[in-house]
């Protein structure tokens, strides 16, 4: 099934295109945490997480070269209005707008904005932080792609003995099936699980994931597919994670 043309992979105007109709559509709120080069940088609420329910916290476009995290969510949301108008959200849909639309991990500085989330003198970290305090998260989704992959992987960080990301990964290893390496980036894998039992203390920043558990958020999962793989199955597996880690963590 094709998703999207090859050519719309970076299309930035297109994506914000669609996330603003969706914000009529399913009563989005947004805030435009920073504006970079004449485009924003939006984070999106759902009526229930304004109303300070619980939220489920899904992120996406951290590294431009990374399009099938940002088309999955985007895809997902529009096929999940109904959702978005029920239940409790918070969206932040493109956080590096010039890097997407240059099809590079770096933001339109030259940084990787995954290793300054902790900063508090960052335009785009500042504003999210101050979006981000005092709000009740129920997990956090951070969506990314890995050129080396060889298959789907997820990053897992919680309180919880029990994992939940091998049950999440073996429901959603289509059409992308897990990495089979027994260490990927460095860490100790199994089945495409890396599970984080404390904080990495090697890291030169910190990332969105690690900084969202700081700031109080139970559990939270870094999900990669294998930018190399085709476009269409990318996105397929970034929508089906989402829809099964909600599954999931929701049972």
């Amino acid at each position: 099934m094709k998703l999207l043309p090859q050519h719309h992979a970076h299309d930035i105007r297109e994506v914000l295109r669609r996330w603003k109709a969706l914000q009529k559509t399913a009563g989005l709120h947004a805030t435009t945490l920073t504006t970079v080069e004449g485009h924003p940088v939006i984070a999106l609420e759902t009526k229930a997480a304004k109303a300070g329910a619980p939220a489920f916290y899904l992120s996406t476009g951290v590294h431009g070269d990374e399009p099938a995290s940002m088309w999955g969510l985007l895809l997902w949301a529009e096929k999940n209005i109904a959702r978005l108008e029920r239940d409790s959200f918070l969206l932040l849909p493109l956080l590096n707008p010039i890097g997407m639309s240059l099809n590079t991990r770096l933001d339109h500085r030259g940084l990787d904005i995954n290793r300054r989330f902790h900063m508090t003198d960052d335009p785009l970290s500042a504003a999210w932080q101050k979006w981000i305090a005092e709000r009740s998260m129920i997990a956090g989704l951070c969506l990314h792609e890995d050129y080396d992959a060889q298959g789907c992987y997820v990053y897992e960080l919680g309180h919880r003995r029990q994992t939940m990301g091998r049950e999440i990964l073996a429901r959603c290893a289509k059409p992308i099936a897990t990495d089979p390496r027994r260490r990927v980036d460095g860490q100790r894998a199994n089945g495409g699980l890396i599970r984080r039992k404390k904080m990495p203390t090697h890291l030169p920043g910190m990332p969105e994931a690690i900084e969202l558990h700081l700031r109080g958020c139970p559990l939270t999962f870094t999900f990669e597919t294998p930018s190399e793989f085709s476009l269409d199955d990318r996105v397929a597996t970034q929508m089906r994670f989402i829809r099964t880690a909600l599954e999931v963590i929701g049972s």
